[in-house]
């Protein structure tokens, strides 16, 4: 099954969008090639002008404190399993403690020289080829290892935000009981009737070459299946399609 993921809020979105980019990052990092390691560092800067145009770490701190204050809510209500309520709610306090004492996200990348003037020239196309900055091309003909440990020191300042983030993220993935859905001629519509939802998922068959359409608000989750065509242009399915589908809200 591939799962595709549908933001209903700006806020989840975000919190999405630099889930990927720490994804790409841990992918190129962990392998042992010069040209990985180079999307490696572009997904560092990219990480870099997130946290420098938005203040994620104040929106991710905000986020684990609201979802330990409705976690610690639950203790009242019957049926809880108070020891794994209690490791959760550690999680979470460990997370805000680790990001708080941290300071300004990614501050060692901005006090190495090198690597300021590099995250110049990464927004030039081809600008860090050994014609232009030879002193790059000289990193990457170092041993892999060497690469790794560095890319491993400057991401280490990043972590904090990626521990707390994923730890939101599961929370709200968590959230969402999934259940099988008919989309009848490629179409699904569920009215709400004024209840929101912050994330939806669905799941459909690997081999079926489609993806979904989303979009919801409080009155509607709609969902569109389609397909592309020998040229890539899409083309709505008017067939019955099988999907599961879990809607996830958190406070």
């Amino acid at each position: 099954m591939t799962l595709y993921e549908y933001p209903c809020n700006e806020r989840v979105r975000a919190l999405l969008r630099v889930e990927y980019l720490f994804d790409r990052l841990f992918h190129f990092s962990a392998n042992q090639d010069a040209y990985s390691h180079q999307i490696a560092v572009a997904t560092l800067f990219d990480l870099l002008d997130i946290a420098d145009r938005t203040d994620l770490r104040s929106a991710v701190l905000q986020d684990l404190e609201r979802q330990r204050v409705a976690l610690a809510a639950l203790r009242e209500h019957p049926g809880v399993q108070l020891q794994a309520l209690d490791k959760m709610i550690e999680q979470i306090v460990r997370a805000a403690a680790d990001l708080s004492a941290q300071g300004r996200v990614g501050q060692g990348l901005r006090d190495n020289e090198w690597l300021a003037s590099l995250r110049g020239r990464v927004a030039v196309p081809g600008g860090t080829s050994q014609v232009d900055m030879p002193s790059y091309y000289s990193w990457q003909q170092r041993s892999d290892t060497d690469r790794v440990q560095d890319l491993r020191r400057w991401s280490e300042s990043f972590l904090p935000l990626y521990q707390g983030l994923a730890l939101i993220l599961r929370l709200l993935r968590q959230s969402g009981d999934s259940a099988d859905q008919v989309a009848r001629d490629g179409s699904y519509q569920e009215m709400l009737a004024g209840k929101t939802f912050q994330l939806l998922r669905v799941w459909v068959d690997a081999g079926a070459c489609i993806y979904p359409e989303m979009s919801a608000n409080r009155y509607v989750i709609w969902i569109r299946f389609v397909q592309q065509d020998n040229q890539l242009k899409p083309q709505a399915v008017t067939v019955d399609i099988p999907f599961r589908l879990a809607r996830c809200n958190f406070g």
